[in-house]
């Protein structure tokens, strides 16, 4: 009770009136007090208590500052606490030094209770929390002069929309509140906007289609280059007629049209990338095209085993390292090997890095090329603290020489 100070009942400039309860008793840690049956009334700075009718009048009260308070939390009575209320404790930080004079001078506790005779509105917790949280105090220091209630209220009445700093337990369990909250409304939003998009793109694809077969049905009047182009900007909005399961009956023909169509997107880019693409960047690049037709990782590698059988133009490939690609069926190890035995004998070492570089190509295939070529005797490596360094293989030389 020593953190309390007498004080007039009237607010003060920049104080805001909060609430009102009935029938509250002190407590001074888990002591009762005298003071009970009064009037509670909780601002933006201060709460204050008196004896009924007291605060109305201006008469003098007790008022404790929000800014002792450090957390606070509510105390249920027991299942055998028959007739017991409920209790808000007020956990309080040391009195300060020019504290005013109050009812006690010292105290064994660093806590007082609010016992709620009629019941506790749940409705005083959230106030509490909401203005401790705001700590409007710290900004708008109430000063000494007596106003009124209602021009005080008149004056700050937006002070309580401003400042949001959290203190105490009960300050940061509402702030988890307030940001589940706002996610999940950010949720809803974003579903809302999937939804919206799925339906343009059921429409973009609808037209895509009639156009195909316009396309199909007119032959004779378009261009092959023509055709060759506007399919290209198709697949360039990813709205290009993608191979799904629920269209064919069994899985097999599944696979089997959807190795075609992996064929058909990737034999030109696999091209352009010297030949071979691992099967992530494979998977990235499929994706992308297919839109919101999205292809599991699984059904791309059953799909990627049917390209050999079917004799289409791209092929999948195992590494011994594990490292799985796509590359053209024409591919020569031979022609790869012989390229980077020049660039090793031009440079005189490689790594993986620098071959990727010289190449265009990702790191991981510049590896195997070059794991490759020592496999075919061609390039012998340096494996040290500093890096994985191939060589061209001197032996070969010394031994044609002789």
């Amino acid at each position: 009770m020593n953190r309390f100070e007498y004080a007039d009942s009237r607010l003060m400039p920049n104080e805001v009136y909060v609430r009102r309860d009935m029938a509250v008793r002190l407590y001074d840690g888990d002591t009762k007090t005298n003071f009970e049956s009064g009037e509670l009334i909780l601002t933006s700075h201060r709460i204050l208590w008196g004896r009924p009718g007291d605060i109305p009048r201006g008469n003098t009260c007790l008022s404790l500052s929000l800014g002792y308070i450090v957390f606070f939390e509510e105390e249920n009575p027991g299942p055998f606490s028959f007739g017991r209320s409920k209790k808000i404790v007020l956990h309080l930080s040391e009195p300060a030094v020019d504290k005013m004079p109050g009812p006690a001078d010292n105290s064994l506790y660093n806590y007082v209770k609010l016992s709620f005779k009629e019941g506790l509105d749940p409705n005083f917790i959230t106030h509490l929390s909401d203005t401790i949280m705001r700590r409007i105090w710290e900004f708008t220091p109430a000063t000494g002069l007596i106003v009124s209630d209602t021009h005080t209220n008149q004056g700050n009445a937006k002070l309580l929309s401003h400042i949001k700093t959290r203190t105490g337990i009960i300050g940061i369990e509402r702030s988890l509140q307030e940001k589940q909250k706002e996610t999940d409304e950010n949720i809803s939003l974003a579903f809302q906007d999937l939804t919206k998009l799925m339906d343009m793109a059921k429409d973009m694809v609808a037209i895509s289609k009639t156009i195909s077969a316009k396309i199909r049905a007119r032959q004779g009047d378009i261009t092959e280059d023509e055709t060759v182009r506007f399919k290209a900007y198709l697949m360039s909005l990813g709205i290009d007629d993608p191979v799904t399961r629920d269209a064919y009956k069994s899985s097999n023909e599944y696979f089997e049209q959807l190795a075609k169509q992996l064929a058909c997107i990737l034999e030109e880019p696999i091209k352009e990338v010297g030949g071979m693409m691992t099967l992530t960047d494979v998977y990235c690049r499929v994706n992308r095209a297919r839109g919101l037709e999205l292809l599991s990782p699984e059904d791309l590698l059953h799909a990627s085993r049917q390209l050999a059988p079917l004799g289409l133009p791209i092929v999948l490939r195992n590494f011994d390292s594990g490292v799985m690609v796509l590359q053209i069926r024409s591919h020569d190890d031979n022609t790869v090997v012989d390229r980077i035995s020049e660039l090793l004998k031009e440079k005189g070492f490689m790594t993986a890095e620098d071959l990727a570089q010289s190449e265009g190509i990702s790191i991981l295939l510049a590896r195997e090329r070059l794991l490759v070529t020592e496999k075919h005797g061609k390039a012998c490596r340096d494996d040290s603290i500093e890096a994985l360094r191939f060589y061209p293989n001197l032996f070969l030389e010394e031994i044609s020489s002789e």
